[in-house]
């Protein structure tokens, strides 16, 4: 954690880098296809990624590893390939980032199995563990600096993949996706999330995905209300690019470059210390919050913000967004990828 602590005492923050699946498909990935496969047929495309990102003033890359459990690559057949895909997408970014001109953290992505954990499903904590432990040992393996679990909605499978990446040695991360009006798609809020990052002993917490800038900052405040020890470990905001809509039969993020830079100013002020973009999220967005975190920093008058404050700015949080459905719903399977 040493070269992570020296970036955020450096700079006042460290920015993670965008989306992989959107910048990806506007590369050639087809809807359907598995990015991590990539990682083997088109590894220069994944790098091509990784430096957009650098070049644009991140300091965090992550892994192209999100779907890289077996649950997920049985999908695509390639169950058998964890560890070569996984140790490979490691290597791409161990290779961009140890090539460029400043320290760069590489993160080795986790997303969630697919998969329902019993009663709801037939996934159990053994099978759980054993699939991402395979996982992180590849990245690992593969050079990563730290272990990043994102997109969770479960305490089961948070669990699950932190006790896996914690056997690798590495510092590990987590965030999770709060998108049905404050809560997880597993009806978890963002206090009980602080606890439970707590009680893991994680280096890391936060919110990533989600619906937009606006309720994923709503969340990073429930978290820092709930966290008497928000100083002493890093709070990761990782927001989507805007509201997704369908558009001409694509999925489009309304986020421009602007409203990202003003979401990472907000997201400094309320107490995030690692700020990126998640779905939508190209160079040219990290390139605006890099500029915005640049002269929020050197403005040292700046006071910390409300709820309120950053309501007038980027709207109010789940203001479009239906009520909760009741609990039961909570049974549905869960397939998102992200960026």
């Amino acid at each position: 954690m040493d070269k992570l602590s020296n970036i955020i005492q450096k700079n006042g923050f460290a920015l993670l880098d965008g989306a992989t699946g959107t910048n990806l498909f506007a590369k050639g990935l087809t809807t359907g296809d598995a990015p991590e496969l990539w990682n083997l047929d088109k590894s220069d495309k994944i790098a091509e990624l990784h430096q957009e990102f650098i070049d644009a003033g991140s300091d965090i890359i992550l892994t192209n590893s999100f779907g890289g459990t077996s649950f997920r690559l049985k999908l695509h057949d390639a169950q058998d390939k964890v560890a070569a895909l996984n140790e490979a997408a490691a290597k791409i970014a161990r290779h961009v980032a140890d090539a460029a001109d400043k320290d760069i953290i590489v993160a080795g992505s986790l997303g969630p199995t697919g998969e329902l954990f019993a009663p709801l499903g037939a996934l159990d904590h053994d099978s759980a563990v054993a699939a991402f432990t395979e996982q992180a040992t590849a990245l690992a393996k593969g050079g990563v600096d730290i272990l990043w679990i994102e997109t969770m909605s479960s305490v089961e499978e948070v669990s699950a993949a932190v006790m896996a990446a914690q056997t690798t040695g590495l510092p590990v991360m987590v965030t999770m996706t709060f998108d049905t009006a404050g809560r997880t798609m597993m009806g978890i809020q963002p206090h009980e999330f602080a606890k439970l990052a707590k009680d893991h002993a994680l280096s890391g917490f936060g919110a990533n995905c989600g619906i937009g800038p606006a309720e994923l900052l709503d969340s990073v405040f429930g978290m820092i209300e709930a966290n008497e020890d928000s100083h002493l470990i890093p709070l990761i905001a990782k927001g989507n690019c805007g509201i997704p809509s369908y558009v001409e039969g694509e999925i489009h993020y309304e986020g421009t470059p602007e409203l990202m830079a003003d979401y990472a100013r907000l997201a400094y002020l309320a107490g995030a210390r690692i700020i990126g973009g998640c779905c939508g999220t190209t160079a040219a967005h990290i390139t605006a919050m890099k500029g915005a975190l640049d002269t929020i920093v050197m403005d040292a008058q700046q006071a910390p913000i409300t709820r309120d404050d950053a309501a007038k700015i980027l709207g109010t949080p789940w203001a479009n967004v239906p009520t909760p459905p009741p609990s039961s719903d909570n049974g549905r399977k869960r397939r998102r990828r992200r960026g």
